[in-house]
């Protein structure tokens, strides 16, 4: 009799915060809250949509949203969403546990890469972002890094978006002012993708929907959903919930209201377009500090249970990551954004944005971003597992060196060093060499690894006939 041996080949780190019970008991908290409490729709379409559907409609906008139509919805909603490059390569696929990267967008404010001082962005920061961030190996996509201050407030999210398409092939979330700004955003797209099928087809983009509350959806927010589940095209749609301010300050309470108000944006896009891709977060709150009333971007509470409610749905998940409320690129950044890329990656957060942000989300570092990048390499490298066979074992390479030799000059040692990690950006010289090679810390070491980014590296240009629509597009904004 032959006995077949059960176990689990764990191929990468494991970790879950939450127990199944309790992610089922968000779930069913987040259906009550829809189907007790309900929501207000600020957008005559949305509420039309439900109404088709039985719902009722109180107080003009106020719908109940029956737990069965959002079952309903999470069924037919697509299980993966992939996002292309420039070139039509299938680079982001949004499904399990894989983890990609990429900066936020639109914060006020800078760090000046050359004289390290805070001051308010302009588009001239984000070309060179995005330029770095095109270099970078791990960063998979891209958001807009700053406001362009320097710009029309009405427009400057077209130069935006222009500017993510001409400096880099790599995919983009993008984030608009208002409901024009996204048509726009998707006009340059599909110029760049070959058109509006070939961009359906193989989306280059994302939109990412800031909602004003769980509670009561904007009516700019649904235009754009609306908008992009009927194009066919993936979005987030994102309410934000400050913990103590506008929802309840237990995080539990807090994630099952944000998670609410995903899940009533899931329903209209499915009744919009069946089969419309959306990406979830499982329900965004953030700590809102009592002692200073500032919203805190890096607590640990923030973001891996969102993760994993996410996970429940098997949807396409939003994550945070890569951030701090430092106000430099210094030993706090690194050390709240080291912590956040780890467990983002853990918690298997698909599309992770926010690398690189300071100070609460209001100051945005090119420095900081370089480090991140390290830092994700560093745990890409941690994810990978370990493989145990008679290879890595080497026990004939032991027995063969033996008690009085060494493993340098081995020919094992040299086949498999290189499968080690060597990092480009921190250092480990011994202190001798570290102070011939300058004394230099960490930030100015990441200064000089962007400088020299932006002195070598030249992004794919887009063909003139592309660059041309793009600026026909931003110029029929600007006059309109």
């Amino acid at each position: 009799m032959t006995l077949q041996s059960n176990y689990t080949v764990i191929q990468a780190p494991l970790f879950r915060k939450l127990s199944d019970d309790q992610i089922e008991k968000i779930h069913n908290a987040s259906l009550e809250i829809l189907e007790r409490t309900g929501v207000r729709l600020y957008e005559t379409r949305a509420i039309e949509l439900l109404k088709r559907k039985g719902v009722t409609v109180e107080d003009g906008n106020r719908v109940r949203i029956p737990s069965g139509l959002v079952e309903w919805a999470l069924s037919i909603a697509p299980k993966r969403t992939t996002l292309y490059d420039r070139h039509g390569r299938r680079v982001m696929p949004l499904e399990g546990y894989n983890t990609f990267f990429g900066p936020g967008s639109d914060c006020p404010n800078v760090i000046d890469l050359r004289s390290g001082e805070r001051r308010p962005g302009t588009l001239q920061d984000i070309i060179e972002a995005v330029t770095v961030c095109d270099a970078l190996p791990n960063i998979d996509f891209l958001m807009s890094f700053c406001i362009a201050n320097d710009l029309p407030a009405e427009i400057y999210d077209r130069y935006q978006m222009r500017a993510m398409l001409m400096y880099s092939t790599k995919p983009i979330l993008f984030v608009t002012l208002d409901f024009p700004g996204c048509v726009d955003a998707v006009k340059m797209a599909e110029a760049v993708a070959g058109g509006e099928e070939q961009l359906r087809r193989q989306p280059i983009c994302a939109c990412y929907i800031n909602v004003s509350h769980p509670l009561r959806h904007n009516q700019e927010a649904l235009e754009k959903l609306l908008f992009m589940a009927e194009k066919g095209l993936p979005t987030t749609y994102t309410p934000v919930v400050l913990r103590g301010a506008t929802g309840p300050v237990t995080a539990a309470g807090a994630i099952a209201l944000a998670n609410a108000g995903e899940l009533a944006g899931l329903v209209i896009a499915q009744l919009q377009r069946e089969g419309a891709p959306l990406i979830l977060t499982g329900g965004v709150n953030d700590m809102f500090d009592m002692r200073s009333t500032i919203d805190c971007y890096a607590d640990p509470n923030n973001r891996v249970m969102l993760v994993e409610v996410a996970h429940r749905y098997g949807l396409p998940i939003f994550g945070l990551t890569g951030c701090s409320d430092s106000k430099l690129p210094d030993e706090q950044a690194a050390a709240e954004a080291a912590f956040s890329i780890l467990l983002e990656t853990l918690a298997g957060a698909q599309l992770a944005h926010d690398v690189g942000y300071l100070d609460s989300g209001m100051t945005n570092s090119i420095e900081q971003i370089v480090i991140c990048d390290e830092l994700i390499a560093y745990v890409k490298q941690f994810m990978k597992g370990l493989e145990v066979n008679d290879e890595t074992l080497a026990l004939d390479v032991i027995d063969k060196v033996g008690p009085d030799g060494d493993f340098l000059g081995n020919p094992h040692t040299r086949k498999h060093f290189k499968e080690d990690w060597y990092p480009t950006l921190f250092d480990r010289h011994n202190y001798d060499g570290w102070v011939a090679a300058g004394s230099k810390t960490l930030r100015q070491r990441a200064k000089e690894k962007a400088l020299q980014i932006l002195e070598t590296h030249q992004p794919e240009p887009l063909p003139p006939d592309v660059q041309k629509r793009l600026d026909q597009i931003v110029e029929e904004a600007r006059t309109a």
